[in-house]
């Protein structure tokens, strides 16, 4: 059901939007606003039934820590003697530090594109739900023989419905950026076995404008510097549309890995 908001005018959804907080990955402000279909592998669960047979386990930038934490939950009693978790955003940082620290993980402080800050083969498995960009030698140096990398990515031209509406058509490199098998190669060249690699395109539906404007405040890579004052035209033609014709049609890209380091 779309969130009533026949009596709101634009400028008091503009500033609704504005005014969410956007630490973390947490995405319930946005029942009723918006929705996405859910890619049929079921990720945080699945990570949760890998997490509840390792014995010591990192999550590569974790965000606020709320998939890990739901993960977590899913391994129940069993679990890795030792887990840690990377971000590399402050307020995230504190966020999961505050969330994980009580399920006896440790949160690192790490730049997205700095190297692991841990030792080689320390992990059996490495978890990651929508990495900027894998760093594949990274991955492969911090696993054990044996140990896996499984992980929800970000595919190519996701969400570009909503991009190109405030940017434009996008040059081809750009829209088939973060392709799987470019990715699969990646892995590959960096001695890591693809044992799995799934891909599907999920509908998006923005219900107003709110929700469009909190959702280019917490996904900052969509429209980079993105600002209501910089897009103000863009946003209340936008408004106007989603009023006359109902929600915005996005689309997002999601690829599953399941990758293992051979044993010598």
């Amino acid at each position: 059901m779309a969130f009533m908001t026949e009596n709101r005018s634009y400028e008091q959804l503009v500033a609704e939007g504005a005014a969410v907080p956007t630490e973390g990955w947490d995405f319930s402000w946005f029942e009723g606003r918006a929705t996405e279909a859910r890619p049929s592998w079921g990720y945080a669960r699945s990570a949760g039934e890998r997490l509840a047979r390792a014995e010591a386990a990192l999550d590569i930038q974790t965000g606020g820590g709320e998939v890990l934490g739901f993960a977590l939950g899913g391994a129940g009693e069993a679990g890795p003697v030792l887990i840690a978790a990377t971000e590399g955003w402050p307020p995230n940082v504190a966020k999961a530090t505050a969330l994980l620290r009580p399920r006896g993980v440790v949160v690192v402080a790490a730049p997205d594109d700095a190297p692991l800050p841990f030792a080689d083969a320390a992990f059996d498995l490495v978890l990651s739900r929508h990495p900027v960009r894998p760093d594949w030698a990274e991955i492969a140096r911090v696993l054990r023989p044996g140990g896996t990398y499984f992980a929800q990515h970000v595919g190519p031209s996701s969400v570009f419905e909503l991009v190109e509406y405030f940017l434009g058509r996008q040059p081809d490199e750009v829209r088939g950026g973060r392709d799987p098998e470019r990715e699969r190669k990646d892995a590959r060249a960096a001695g890591l076995e693809v044992v799995d690699l799934r891909a599907e395109r999920l509908r998006m539906e923005f219900h107003d404008i709110a929700a469009v404007v909190h959702f280019l405040r917490k996904v900052v890579w969509m429209v980079p510097g993105f600002t209501v004052e910089a897009y103000e035209p863009q946003l209340r033609s936008l408004h106007e549309r989603i009023e006359k014709e109902g929600p915005f049609v996005a689309h997002s890209s999601r690829h599953l890995f399941d990758v293992r380091k051979p044993t010598p």
